[in-house]
């Protein structure tokens, strides 16, 4: 991969180790995926914040990146950690991992790394269209990508920190036109109703495709919410970048996959790993949108929570605080509005949660084995029926 004399310098360690760091891991990655350069990015996105997954050895590098007077030079938003900062309480979280969690994300900001805690940061600022990125939040590129209209190659939290200080990424995959072409027609033969069957598609989809760019045809109107529920599935159960809606194949030898009713009947089914009554019902993975927190907010009208079951809808402070009084509204009926965290990367079976009800494929596909708990799936009206039963 070429360099130009000043990002050489950097590669040298004549600005220092930190960044010299970052540079010998963009130019590993370059050279691997043959990038013949790299391109400056308008926004980094990083992964790797909860102490549960990330434990003392992220703790360890980013002290070093600390001390080595590492920073950030551009635009650098973080990931949930593995509970809500001004909420610890909601979850049972041993003492020793509440300390470690809290330097971590101090660490990141000691890098310039804004501590948004979220891994939908589209919803706090959108990203420029065309812009390019380096965001390691699988769902928030695939979203970038194919709803906003932005350019980011699926990053892990090492090279998106890397990104984020040199301000720049290696020129390949989902930054070159050429690579943003689909590669699979898929052919929906049924009507989607909600954000769940919409999420069944994108895992039974993703297991199917690889790292291929799906064309999804006779997907009908969908809402938002539905085509991020799609993508947060298919890049949880494949290596989706991107996905491509609406539009003509161009190609017509490409490869084809055929959905009918059963395929998604079976795929919702699939998702859940038990059929018991939840203990908690979990809303938001990825991170509610103002608008779901409004719906929510209007599906608990004048009802209240089971007592005996917990009602969880996470989000991103920045939502929270612009949602306040819809979140009042939840907070009235008995369910709790949390933000900075993921039930996916936080302490569920410490906090005596066995059985999770979701209307996230993402969730149902991560929570069995990081979470140690069951799934069941439901559709958002279905979760807050639940709920209040």
């Amino acid at each position: 991969m070429h360099l130009t004399r000043e990002e050489e310098r950097v590669y040298d360690g004549e600005e220092g180790w930190a960044r010299s760091a970052a540079m010998r891991i963009l130019v590993k990655l370059g050279d691997l995926y043959g990038a013949e350069r790299l391109i400056p990015i308008e926004w980094a996105h990083i992964s790797g914040v909860s102490y549960k997954t990330g434990g003392d050895a992220l703790i360890e590098f980013l002290e070093e990146l600390v001390e080595a007077g590492g920073r950030v030079s551009t635009h650098t938003t973080l990931n949930p950690s593995s509970f809500d900062p001004a909420m610890p309480w909601c979850v049972n979280i041993p003492d020793r991992a509440l300390q470690r969690q809290m330097h971590i994300i101090q660490l990141y900001q000691a890098l310039g790394v804004e501590a948004t805690l979220t891994c939908t940061p589209y919803y706090v600022e959108a990203p420029t269209p065309n812009s390019h990125l380096a965001w390691a939040e699988s769902s928030a590129v695939v979203y970038a990508n194919s709803i906003i209209g932005a350019w980011t190659n699926r990053e892990g939290g090492p090279s998106a920190l890397a990104s984020a200080i040199i301000g720049k990424t290696p020129d390949h995959g989902m930054h070159r036109p050429e690579n943003r072409e689909p590669g699979v027609l898929v052919e929906v033969q049924t009507a989607l109703m909600s954000e769940v069957e919409y999420g069944a598609l994108g895992s039974y989809v993703g297991r199917l495709v690889g790292d291929k760019i799906p064309l999804f045809m006779n997907l009908g109107s969908p809402t938002e919410v539905q085509l991020r529920q799609l993508g947060a599935a298919l890049a949880s159960t494949g290596m989706v970048s991107m996905f491509r809606w609406g539009e003509e194949p161009k190609r017509g030898c490409m490869e084809r996959i055929q959905v009918d009713g059963e395929a998604i009947k079976d795929a919702v089914e699939n998702l859940s790993t038990t059929m018991e009554e939840p203990d908690l019902i979990y809303i938001g993975c990825p991170h509610c949108s103002p608008e779901e927190i409004r719906e929510i907010s209007e599906l608990l009208r004048g009802r209240r929570v089971n007592p005996n079951r917990r009602l969880w809808i996470c989000t991103s402070q920045y939502v929270k605080d612009e949602m306040r009084g819809c979140v009042a509204e939840i907070e009235r009926a008995g369910g709790r509005v949390i933000a900075g965290t993921c039930a996916v990367v936080s302490w569920l079976r410490e906090t005596g949660v066995d059985v999770v009800l979701t209307n996230s494929a993402k969730a149902m596909h991560y929570l069995p084995t990081l979470g140690g708990v069951e799934v069941t799936a439901g559709s958002l009206r279905e979760c807050i029926e639940a709920a209040c039963n």
